[in-house]
């Protein structure tokens, strides 16, 4: 399993209208998602180690995001062909299991993650309420680890300065995960 680190922020770059099936059995779109203040749209899998380093703490970072103002979604992009652990099916499953407090997405085309430039999971965009790209950072200091429970909240301290002032921290350390499983042609 490769690990990669994505490209840090280009900061004012607008987020990528979408359009995606839920685990929930809705629809969600950009606009579906945003809060007042702004927008974390994460790219994530069921499978990848890096996810379930971190899943716990995101899911408490995401709940508390939601009183400042910042609308979180997830998506997942990977080939379920090859990785059938991250299927909508088991997608919905652990979404109920860990009661994801934001919409688990499908993008089965990859558009969405292909628009994004994902490269990762997790790969973290966090938008101000303009919609302007302020945050393309990691979590904490996690790997394939938990990072120990006194770690900086580097990207909730990110979003919560976002949605205070509308601007992201000029320093960034990229995010690191397994690659987006893209499909074969």
């Amino acid at each position: 399993m490769v690990a990669l680190n994505p490209p840090l922020c280009n900061f004012g770059q607008p987020a990528i209208d979408f359009d995606l099936p839920g685990t929930d059995g809705k629809r969600h779109t950009l606009a579906s998602c945003r809060g007042p203040n702004g927008v974390l749209v994460m790219f994530i899998c069921n499978h990848c180690p890096y996810v379930k380093a971190i899943i716990d703490r995101l899911i408490r970072d995401c709940r508390e995001l939601a009183g400042h103002g910042i609308g979180c979604v997830a998506i997942m992009s990977n080939d379920v062909a090859a990785y059938p652990e991250d299927a909508p099916e088991e997608m919905r499953r652990w979404a109920t299991e860990l009661a994801f407090p934001f919409p688990y997405l499908y993008d089965e085309s990859q558009d969405v993650a292909r628009a994004y430039g994902a490269v990762c999971t997790p790969d973290f965009f966090g938008y101000n309420a303009n919609l302007e790209l302020q945050y393309r950072g990691r979590l904490d200091a996690s790997g394939r680890n938990p990072a120990p429970p006194e770690a900086h909240r580097e990207l909730f301290a990110a979003m919560a300065e976002i949605a205070r002032s509308g601007r992201g921290p000029s320093e960034q350390t990229a995010s690191i995960g397994c690659s987006i499983k893209w499909k074969t042609a």
